[in-house]
């Protein structure tokens, strides 16, 4: 089976002997997911208040933290952690840094839980916020609850980027979400178990489950002030990998299962206006020549204008695109049809 968060064979991510393994036989109400990144300052208290509020739930549940290639004594902190609740407490080690995607995607693969819960392990995520969120969830309509940071404790650049963002994916976007940049989210594990996250897609999450007719919901949280050690994601470098990713969203919600849509439009565009300028030219050359006689259609010289080199080129542009439009659909062809892929998905049967 493939390893969903970075293309791999999962039977080469081989654990080592410390990380925890658990039988696929096991199931609990909650599965909480934190990815970690040199936050052994942070760890313990963390996990302190988490601990009390999944307790104060009443529900079983297991926190899965997901070592992200840390540098410090993030893993030692996370041995103690297991080693106090092995029944509760998961740690899966990377080799390297992966990114924040890899981690959650990797804790969504070892996750027993009906309902997963995400937060960040640095502390500004209050885990006082988990319950009411995940009453939002139980709402038999709802799929996704995301945290809305209202007050967010962080520099004013990092807010404007993030506003910006957020205000330009909302707009491109059916999902209304005035906060994608907060880890505390709550899902129905079905709906995240099998989606296939790149980049920093873990960012456009309810973008890619409403694709799939998941309904979205958003709750306003508590956001903290970091204690201790720095930000590992900053808002600066990573905002042009961010909207990358988001053309890549665009592409998969709109154009994914019929990629001659996107591609047929710009060769029809490309093409005809190709057909237009160098229609233009020609006629021009003819209307000379009525009125001018040989001598008029052969004085009015258009093989060396630059718009019909313009006109050629639009042309070739237009088939090339034609033929990637084409390239497309075979290949999505074969992603369902030789996976057995469906293309639908269902909420419910009632029998």
């Amino acid at each position: 089976m493939p390893w969903k968060g970075c293309g791999l064979w999962r039977g080469a991510m081989d654990r080592e002997d410390e990380t925890v393994k658990t039988s696929q036989s096991e199931s609990v109400d909650i599965s909480v997911v934190i990815p970690v990144f040199n936050e052994e300052q942070n760890l313990v208290a963390v996990h302190r208040e988490l601990t009390a509020v999944l307790q104060s739930l009443g529900r079983s549940y297991e926190i899965i933290y997901v070592d992200d290639g840390s540098t410090d004594g993030s893993y030692a902190v996370l041995k103690g952690l297991h080693g106090a609740a092995p029944d509760q407490v998961k740690v899966i080690r990377f080799r390297r840094n992966f990114g924040q995607t890899a981690a959650f995607t990797a804790g969504f693969d070892y996750a027993h839980g009906a309902f997963s819960v995400t937060l960040d392990a640095d502390g500004q995520n209050d885990p006082a916020d988990i319950p009411r969120l995940l009453a939002a969830l139980e709402d038999e309509d709802c799929d996704i609850v995301t945290g809305w940071r209202v007050q967010r404790q962080e520099p004013l650049v990092r807010r404007i980027l993030s506003a910006g963002a957020n205000w330009l994916i909302s707009r491109s976007t059916s999902v209304r979400v005035h906060d994608r940049g907060c880890s505390l989210k709550a899902f129905r594990s079905q709906v995240v178990k099998n989606m296939r996250f790149y980049g920093q897609l873990h960012r456009f999450l309810p973008e890619l489950a409403s694709a799939v007719g998941a309904n979205v919901k958003e709750v306003p949280v508590n956001d903290r002030a970091r204690k201790f050690g720095k930000s590992k994601y900053g808002a600066v470098m990573r905002t042009p990998r961010v909207l990358l990713d988001w053309v890549t969203v665009l592409f998969l919600l709109t154009f994914f299962s019929s990629p001659m849509r996107l591609f047929g439009s710009v060769a029809l565009v490309s093409g005809g206006a190709g057909v237009v300028v160098g229609g233009s030219l020609a006629l021009a050359k003819i209307y000379n020549g009525l009125i001018g006689g040989w001598a008029g259609f052969h004085g009015y010289e258009i093989g060396n204008r630059p718009l019909l080199l313009l006109a050629i080129l639009l042309v070739v542009v237009g088939v090339q695109f034609l033929m990637m439009g084409l390239l497309g659909e075979m290949i999505m062809r074969t992603y369902y049809e030789a996976q057995g892929k469906p293309i639908y998905t269902v909420r419910q049967i009632l029998e």
